[in-house]
Formats: C-alpha cells, structure tokens, sequence
C-alpha cells in the first residue's frame, strides 16, 4: 500500500469509522484503494504529475465495491460521477468524512440506481451488483 493511501487512512479515519469516501463499508486496510479524483490516472504524466499518487489528487475506496461502482457510474453517467467526486472533494477540503455529503452521496446512488436498475455491461452483466447495494453504511 502507497504511503499516501496509509496517510490518508489516517487523517480521514476510515478504520476508525467504518467506511469510505463512499459511505461504503470497510473491514480491513487492505480492502483499500487510492481513487484518483480531480486527475484521471491516464492524465497525470501529460500533466506532469507522475502517477497521480498524490495527496490532493485522491480518495480513499473500497476495492471490492465503491471504487468499481464508481467506475461504472462514470461510464454510464458522466454527470453523477461529476457530482460524486465534488461530494468528495468538498469532505476532502474539510478533512473529515461528513454525513450530510455522505448522505447526498447515497441519494445521488439511489436515483442512479432507480434509473439504471435494469442496465447490463457490455458483456451482458447486470450494472449493479448486490455488493454495490448491501455494501453501503450510509443509506
């Protein structure tokens, strides 16, 4: 794990609460990731920022639910994902994980849910997976 993603789990106490950037449940440090948040991943070296691992370049997220789900609202839903990552980047500026953005987060995934719940992959996948629904604290 990169030091920046265990500083951050520090600062924001993600173990301590329970759950991410998201409002998804967390059990275990490993079952985190850096999400890149203002620059993409594929922008950072065109931009000169290497990798992009960098403190105000990110959040924290669940590996095995938040950070895929995200990606794939991103995908579907351009707009939401925009509104997702300022909900983030407003706790990111206060330094703490607060629940009225948390709960704004759940609202703006619940309507995409209403919206896509029929919604499949290219492969055929149903969207939104069970683990995309259960895995949230904040409802």
């Amino acid at each position: 794990m990169r030091e920046v993603t265990k500083l951050m789990i520090n600062d924001f106490k993600i173990m301590e609460l329970g759950y991410d950037f998201l409002g998804y449940k967390v059990d275990r440090k490993s079952s985190l990731d850096f999400h890149h948040l203002l620059v993409a991943k594929r922008h950072c070296k065109i931009l000169g920022l290497g990798e992009g691992y960098d403190y105000f370049n990110g959040s924290i997220l669940n590996h095995d639910s938040s950070h895929p789900y995200l990606h794939q609202i991103e995908t579907k839903d351009y707009d939401r994902f925009c509104y997702l990552t300022s909900e983030m980047f407003d706790m990111k500026i206060k330094g703490y994980l607060d629940i009225k953005n948390l709960r704004k987060i759940a609202d703006i995934l619940r309507s995409f849910e209403k919206e896509y719940c029929s919604a499949r992959t290219k492969k055929g996948k149903i969207l939104i997976r069970e683990e995309f629904i259960k895995g949230r604290m904040i409802k």
